[in-house]
């Protein structure tokens, strides 16, 4: 079973950014979107497990800031060169001011 995990306030994260979260040996990348919605998705891109919280936001794409990889943070699709593997994205809800992360 799944469980709904705390990953940080709301306000923690600016419209339009990401921010990282370590949890159970794992780190994720939360990110808010310029409609006020949250995401998340694996925190390491695919290609050389760089941390994508130090990356770019740019509407729905994180890009990583190694290789500037490109990823849809909303479906964690690839997106760019030189990253051809998708990201695994979690559910995410917002409850009394917290970030959620459903993590299973």
């Amino acid at each position: 079973m799944s469980d709904w995990v705390e990953a940080c306030a709301a306000d923690d994260i600016d419209e339009e950014d990401v921010m990282r979260f370590d949890h159970g040996g794992r780190t994720f990348a939360i990110y808010r979107s310029p409609d006020d919605e949250y995401f998340a998705t694996d925190g390491l891109c695919t290609h050389e497990k760089v941390h994508l919280a130090d990356g770019l936001v740019m509407d729905d794409i994180i890009e990583c800031p190694k290789h500037n990889g490109r990823f849809n943070y909303k479906t964690g699709a690839a997106r760019g060169a030189p990253v051809c593997v998708s990201l695994r994205t979690y559910p995410v809800k917002v409850e009394g001011g917290k970030v959620l992360v459903q993590i299973g």
